[in-house]
């Protein structure tokens, strides 16, 4: 282990910020030394909060700070902030927010700029959030910057999604609810000393979210306990545990495709492979497909994985393609639960579906769909495994 990662294993703040600042840069050799941490991550609750401006998020922070301190936990928050069209910093950052915590060795606090990035989140955040895992934190709470709807992306990366509503929204709360309420895993009504705090929580209960509603006045510290509770006792770590009650008569929702590859075409499959086991990635397969004239590498990357494709003839529609566009991406390929349901919805809308459904590399039935009928690439549909 490096001295920079074995300092933030031994608690060193001032690693841990000189870290941080490499991350939020992205600075190679700081990513470099978080995949070194990599094996100390897995002890922290990840939080996001979120909701729209004006909703207290960062007074609800502060106190839910205070109360996990009470307990003898340390945190780590993660303030996502709009970027300063001059220096492209954080317009808030740690010394202004939060005070009063700035002496607590417990309590470790980082403004991040967004930097443009849309989705209420900054591009490193939730490295960051890894960062501060391995650190040892046994909180991790991001504050979001407050956009309303573009806030989505907080539920790739916290654990337990927090949304923040206030009462007097009136028409602002039907208008978020497609958006960020659906992220929900539990609903804070902050500010509940204000009149309307009981309307909220009826029309979250008549939309039919049935995940924990928690009434909180978080300038005096009240129901940050019960937020707490509900927070350590969130189903979030495996499902999205505020899904609406079927009663209220929507079908459920259809399972939605997933990316299965990216298909790269290259000239050569050893060059290309070296680049990539560079990055990390393995390869974990190689095999001709005979009907399509092509061999094909295999590399496992996260939940997907990368298809190498080299030609192994003349004729061959990668050859060709290597031909008329050169090296790049050929393909982009989704699972789907029913293949030949997806196959006929496309033909009855119109689309160039190229085959019938075919076996390829792996054993797995596909079919590729014209690029004039997706945007512009190349589509591959692959039949979900019922293993």
């Amino acid at each position: 282990m490096t001295q920079l990662a074995r300092r933030i294993r031994e608690g060193d703040i001032r690693a841990l910020s000189r870290l941080a600042t490499g991350i939020e840069n992205r600075d190679p050799q700081a990513l470099e030394i978080l995949r070194e941490l990599e094996p100390a991550t897995g002890h922290a609750r990840i939080v996001g909060i979120t909701g729209p401006p004006g909703a207290g998020k960062s007074t609800l922070v502060d106190a839910l700070a205070l109360e996990l301190r009470k307990r003898g936990k340390s945190i780590a928050i993660l303030a996502v902030d709009p970027s300063s069209r001059i220096s492209g910093g954080a317009i808030l950052g740690d010394r202004i927010r939060m005070q009063q915590h700035h002496a607590d060795p417990g309590i470790f606090i980082r403004s991040m700029a967004t930097r443009g990035t849309m989705g209420g989140l900054a591009r490193a955040t939730a490295d960051l959030a890894r960062l501060m895992d391995a650190a040892g934190r046994d909180f991790v709470i991001i504050e979001t910057v407050g956009v309303g709807q573009d806030e989505m992306e907080i539920a790739s990366v916290a654990q337990v999604t927090v949304v923040v509503l206030v009462p007097g929204m009136g028409d602002d709360v039907q208008a978020i609810k497609a958006g960020i309420m659906e992220i929900a895993d539990i609903f804070a009504i902050n500010k509940s000393d204000h009149a309307g705090a009981d309307r909220v929580e009826l029309e979250l209960h008549a939309e039919g979210f049935a995940c924990p509603i928690v009434h909180t006045v978080a300038t005096e510290g009240k129901g940050i306990a019960e937020l707490v509770a509900a927070i350590e006792s969130s189903r979030a770590a495996t499902a999205r545990s505020c899904e609406r009650n079927s009663w209220q008569g929507k079908a459920p929702a259809p399972q939605m495709p997933s990316i299965d590859h990216l298909g790269i075409a290259v000239q050569s499959l050893e060059d290309s492979i070296a680049f990539y086991e560079s990055l990390g990635l393995a390869v974990a397969d190689r095999e001709i497909v005979t009907g399509e004239k092509v061999e094909v590498a295999i590399l496992p990357a996260g939940g997907s994985r990368i298809e190498l494709l080299a030609p192994t003839g003349a004729d061959s529609p990668v050859a060709k393609f290597l031909e008329k566009r050169g090296p790049g991406l050929h393909h982009v390929a989704l699972r789907v639960p029913d293949l030949n349901a997806a196959v006929s919805r496309l033909k009855a809308n119109g689309a160039r579906v190229l085959h019938e459904p075919r076996t390829g590399a792996g054993g797995h039935i596909y079919v590729f769909v014209h690029p004039a009928s997706t945007g512009g690439v190349l589509l591959e549909l692959i039949q979900e495994s019922t293993n």
